[in-house]
């Protein structure tokens, strides 16, 4: 079956449907094949802005010194920490954007986290701080010798994420255009090749009406498991009763 554009209709929403129901089905298919030392879980963040009511958490206030002055304690003075006043004040929003994964962690080292799984939501390509933090989470991960894969099938946003990982790194992908496909689906590992570290990447772009690839997940050198996209993306298709 082909791939569909789940953000034609903006109305349905049938993308958050789609996000939300595929990680636990990647979770299913993987559970299957993973070897046992090996625990598979989906993660799943729906970003949103809180105002938090400080009065609720601050009743005691009032009973506080004020800054500067000292209390006594046991016959000893105590002088209030009095910190200086800031250099600098912004205002400014730290993007909690939509998170949808899944992770692999490897259960005789610790519940080390080994492979992650992401699919990109709207959140992460509509505002250039949102792609700055999904590139740098990416890059942290990669750093820690975590496997990272990418799946992007958002239509509404012209942007491709990996493009920009790897410029980040100096790099570029010859698969990737220009111009630069905005619907894609990647794996990255690192590994060691003293005394320098090499990337790997199997990166596929993608477009509406084709099947989607299958993507190695690493797990340790010489050991992985394969993440059929098109099967557990038709399973999820046909659990929600999408067309």
């Amino acid at each position: 079956m082909p791939l569909r554009d789940h953000f034609e209709d903006p109305n349905r929403r049938l993308w958050e449907r789609v996000h939300g129901g595929w990680p636990m089905v990647m979770v299913q298919h993987l559970f299957r094949t993973l070897p046992s030392r090996y625990h598979v879980a989906p993660q799943v963040h729906l970003g949103q802005y809180f105002e938090v009511d400080i009065a609720t958490y601050d009743t005691d206030h009032n009973d506080r010194p004020s800054p500067g002055s000292e209390s006594t304690e046991g016959g000893l003075t105590t002088a209030v920490w009095a910190p200086p006043e800031p250099t600098l004040t912004l205002e400014t929003e730290l993007p909690d954007p939509d998170e949808y994964e899944v992770r692999i962690f490897d259960a005789e080292d610790g519940q080390r986290l080994v492979a992650v799984i992401e699919l990109v939501s709207p959140s992460n390509k509509d505002r250039p701080e949102s792609r700055r933090a999904f590139v740098a989470k990416c890059a942290a991960l990669l750093q820690q010798d975590v496997c990272v894969s990418i799946v992007d099938l958002v239509t509404v946003r012209q942007f491709n994420l990996y493009s920009d990982l790897l410029d980040l790194l100096g790099r570029s992908d010859p698969a990737m255009g220009p111009p630069a496909p905005h619907l894609y689906a990647v794996t990255i590992r690192r590994r060691s090749n003293r005394p320098r570290w090499t990337v790997d990447t199997w990166a596929h772009p993608l477009r509406i009406g084709d099947r989607l690839p299958t993507l190695p997940i690493w797990l340790a050198d010489g050991e992985g498991a394969m993440l059929d996209l098109e099967a557990t993306y038709e399973e999820t298709c046909r659990v929600l009763r999408v067309n």
